[in-house]
């Protein structure tokens, strides 16, 4: 019985998460809200606002810095934590 619950909640989060995506647009769909409101805007003020002349450096670096570092964090976690799994050594 307790090897059945954490099964069970599993299928049941993957069924939410999967029931979830049905409502995402399709991927590259020009009506998807992401192409109407910001890239626009990105394409239209990314050198008057952040004077870089790539439009791609200006978007990762400039609008999405604070998101582009979290993420750098969360892989420097992952790869710290990984080599400490792998590092560790035993006690007797």
């Amino acid at each position: 019985m307790k090897k059945i619950i954490p099964l069970i909640v599993v299928f049941l989060t993957g069924a939410l998460l999967i029931y979830g995506t049905f409502d995402m647009p399709a991927v590259g769909n020009p009506a998807a809200p992401a192409h109407l409101h910001v890239v626009p805007r990105y394409i239209a003020l990314a050198y008057e606002e952040m004077r870089t002349p790539n439009m791609v450096t200006a978007v990762l670096a400039d609008y999405r810095g604070l998101d582009t570092l979290g993420e750098v964090i969360v892989i420097f976690t992952a790869a710290i934590g990984t080599l400490l799994l792998f590092t560790s050594r035993r006690r007797k």
